[in-house]
């Protein structure tokens, strides 16, 4: 990285190549979300986002978490989350049980309906991934981006229990 006096990182603004790489990253990735996005709503009625809830919960003990734990796992607020779940139990697809020992506290459940929508709706999901991304890579760039992606995600990774989280909203 170019730090010269003078140079475009200097002045607190990306290199030429940074730049490239930042550009074809967005570019990339609000085309993928919008593929997968597309995809769900064709076949399910839904985003993505509430696939990605459905899976939380399908992967969880008991198929049930913590409302605020949710939230965590899929990095969204809970006003937001709050809205997913009530179209999702709208649907029958996720109930909500009170708390037995935080009477403010709220678990979203997965319903048999729900586990039944994910078992339908995965195949294709599963295809549309591996179409829009795996089939595009070889096998050392999946290795490659997966590493990427830890150490980006590692970075990022919250550890300031103060910090401005959107599962804290």
């Amino acid at each position: 990285m170019n730090t010269a006096p003078g140079s475009a990182s200097h002045h607190g603004w990306l290199t030429d190549e940074e730049q490239c790489v930042w550009r074809s990253y967005l570019h990339a990735t609000t085309l993928l979300e919008d593929h997968l996005d597309r995809q769900l709503q064709r076949d399910a009625g839904m985003p993505h986002i509430y696939y990605g809830l459905l899976v939380q919960l399908a992967e969880a003990p008991a198929h049930r978490l913590r409302m605020t734990e949710l939230a965590m796992k899929v990095k969204i607020t809970r006003s937001r989350l709050s809205h997913a779940v009530a179209r999702l139990e709208k649907n029958g697809w996720v109930r909500r049980d009170d708390c037995d020992s935080d009477k403010r506290g709220q678990f979203a459940v997965l319903t048999e309906k729900g586990h039944e929508v994910l078992r339908r709706v995965a195949p294709g999901h599963v295809a549309a991934v591996r179409q829009a991304l795996f089939e595009r890579l070889t096998p050392q760039q999946q290795k490659a981006l997966g590493e990427i992606m830890e150490i980006v995600a590692e970075g990022l990774q919250p550890n300031d229990a103060g910090a401005d989280l959107p599962w804290l909203r």
